[in-house]
């Protein structure tokens, strides 16, 4: 299910928007749970406690008092990269500072019925997207989306998981070894050579029957009698990947 925010000054557009979204939520059969504010102070509290229960769009009016939308993005992005910014406003002359805070769009009111359905068809399709190319992760500093493509490897220790993102950046969590590989495995990027580790094979340098040499210089062992398989699979990845073809003379394992 996806969560929306709305924040408006003006409670009349908040309806008119709610009202769209319920009639588009029945005409797709779509399930969304959504939250309105009529205050930037409000949402911005919100989104600093609901760590649990992150919003995926937030439609935002550009123009309210005391402080404007483009400000309140700036803060939301200092601390969510993911939420898809849909500014709401009566003028074009912030459309080019939306950019700065990577807007999803910039939408000029009065919005039809007609627009919030394509813009709501355009931005679910790009949620789905990012869902299929990320993984949820329940980690002690709270619920975090990472892009698999910035996870590295993962390796269990006791009951805890450790996720290696490119660039240093370890997240812990509690959780099944066997249970993210059921997640992981339908991703054809990941493989898992040893039971306490799965590893991203884009990220692969080198593979020999001493483990698997990683991008960061990390390390990974391979089980004995593992080797041919592991490396069969890795082969099998990078012809895929990068559009097969013949060996020749440049085989590296």
């Amino acid at each position: 299910m996806y969560r929306i925010a709305f924040c408006d000054d003006n409670k009349s557009v908040l309806n008119e928007l709610t009202s769209f979204l319920e009639k588009y939520c029945h005409d797709t059969q779509t399930q969304i749970e959504y939250s309105v504010y009529n205050s930037s102070f409000d949402l911005t509290y919100d989104l600093d406690s609901q760590k649990n229960k992150p919003f995926d769009i937030l439609f935002l009016d550009v123009l309210m008092p005391l402080q404007n939308g483009i400000s309140v993005a700036k803060e939301i992005r200092s601390h969510n990269k993911d939420i898809k910014i849909i500014f709401l406003t009566t003028s074009s002359e912030f459309a080019v500072q939306s950019y700065t805070v990577d807007a999803f769009y910039y939408q000029l009111k009065p919005i039809s019925e007609k627009a919030f359905f394509t813009l709501m068809d355009l931005v679910l399709k790009e949620c789905a997207k990012d869902k299929r190319a990320s993984l949820l992760l329940n980690c002690k500093s709270g619920i975090t989306r990472i892009k698999l493509s910035e996870l590295e490897y993962c390796e269990v220790m006791g009951r805890t998981l450790n996720f290696h993102l490119c660039g240093g950046t370890v997240l812990q969590g509690n959780g099944r070894m066997d249970t993210l590989w059921q997640t992981l495995c339908e991703q054809e990027r990941f493989i898992r050579p040893h039971r306490s580790f799965i590893v991203n094979m884009d990220l692969i340098q080198n593979i020999s029957s001493n483990g698997i040499l990683l991008a960061s210089l990390v390390k990974i062992p391979i089980p004995r009698g593992k080797y041919t398989e592991v490396k069969n699979a890795y082969l099998n990845f990078a012809f895929k990947e990068f559009g097969g073809g013949e060996t020749g003379g440049g085989g590296v394992l």
